[in-house]
């Protein structure tokens, strides 16, 4: 079938469509990763954003369920170069395009992703429209203008869990056959510590890391209220990732706030920002994102450059939080970005980018390691 991607600066691609027909609506980025299409497609993160693959083929390894990251795709759609029409992988359960038709995510290939990216990388990310029922450029056009605009949107309460509920070591392994990631050295017999993970769009490989590192977890909404969590009685709180833009989520900024000194609290993307809010920082939008596995980042305390997984379309001012109680731990060699900061006298700490990977490099698996020793300090 054909379909047609329409910006809303009017940029019109035309090429075949493929998985769900129909259209999708959402603000367009792209990511650079090799490999990883289904953890992509399946990042709540993603919610409310088509997803352009810089990688010219997508869908060759097939799909399976063990590698979603969340209950399904939460991408709006996906536009690819090429995209297989077989799967040549012994884990491969399902070909990518009846996986993507199941989930109802529109998909356009045979279009040039480079003239694409290089068109949001000069202009921004913008609102677009994918289609396999419209072939009217005015129409598709006015239907990406009409799409509202991530600034200001909350999306975290809309991916969130609706329930609480737990993940232990037992679960981890159930999932994976493997207790231990290569390389962690958590030990069996330490005791297990009960961490209280916010679910602002939580990705399945932060819950196996957390166990991994002798945690038990409880997943809690994204409106859960300080006293709801301290009533848990946590050793550590988390902050998920999520998508959407952090400085709606007030509820979020309020509970960190209200725990504080209280808990130690580790926190990845937009934990990350809320964490900066909470802390009397500011943040902002950037021209076109970070979104790949292959991302530069800078240890500011150790000096080593580690290469990370990056998710997100907003970062936190560095202005708004420099000197004082806040310290710059992690900084982005692309751009000079913050990418961590820590408290200085309570236990608190959180990266911009994905230590969890899923997909992407592991040189960052150590922040799981140091969430876990925080814990024990503090306990002692």
């Amino acid at each position: 079938m054909q379909a047609t991607l329409a910006l809303e600066d009017g940029r019109i691609f035309a090429g075949e469509g493929y998985g769900a027909p129909g259209e999708a609506l959402g603000e367009v980025v792209f990511n650079t990763s090799l490999t990883g299409y289904q953890e992509i497609a399946t990042d709540p993160s993603y919610a409310g954003q088509i997803v352009v693959m810089t990688n010219p083929q997508i869908g060759n390894y097939g799909t399976n369920e063990a590698d979603n990251e969340a209950r399904k795709p939460f991408i709006e759609g996906l536009i690819v170069r090429e995209f297989s029409p077989v799967s040549s992988n012994w884990r491969s359960e399902r070909v990518t395009d009846e996986y993507m038709e199941r989930y109802k995510v529109p998909v356009l290939a045979e279009i040039d992703t480079r003239a694409l990216v290089r068109h949001l990388r000069t202009h921004g990310v913008m609102r677009g429209c994918i289609s396999t029922t419209d072939t009217n450029p005015e129409s598709l056009v006015a239907k990406a203008r009409s799409i509202p605009r991530m600034d200001g949107t909350d999306l975290a309460r809309v991916v969130s869990t609706p329930t609480q509920y737990s993940f232990t070591p037992q679960d981890a392994l159930a999932e994976t056959g493997n207790p231990l990631l290569p390389g962690a050295d958590a030990e069996a017999n330490q005791p297990l510590l009960h961490v209280v993970a916010y679910d602002f769009g939580i990705k399945r490989n932060i819950l196996r890391m957390l166990t991994r590192e002798g945690c038990r977890v409880t997943v809690v909404p994204a409106q859960t209220t300080a006293e709801q969590v301290m009533e848990l009685k946590p050793d550590g709180v988390f902050l998920s990732n999520g998508p959407g833009d952090p400085e709606p989520v007030e509820y979020a900024v309020t509970a960190i706030r209200q725990m504080m000194g209280r808990v130690p609290i580790f926190g990845i993307c937009l934990g990350h920002q809320l964490t900066g809010l909470a802390l009397g920082g500011k943040t902002y939008k950037l021209k076109f994102g970070h979104h790949g596995g292959n991302h530069p980042v800078k240890n500011l305390t150790t000096g080593k450059v580690e290469i990370t997984a990056h998710n997100h379309n907003f970062a936190v001012d560095p202005e708004s939080i420099h000197g004082g109680d806040v310290e710059l731990t992690h900084v982005d060699l692309n751009d000079n970005t913050v990418e961590g900061l820590r408290h200085r006298t309570l236990p608190l700490f959180s990266v911009q980018y994905h230590p969890e990977a899923a997909p992407g490099p592991h040189d960052s698996n150590y922040l799981f390691r140091d969430f876990r020793k925080m814990m024990d300090e503090w306990k002692k």
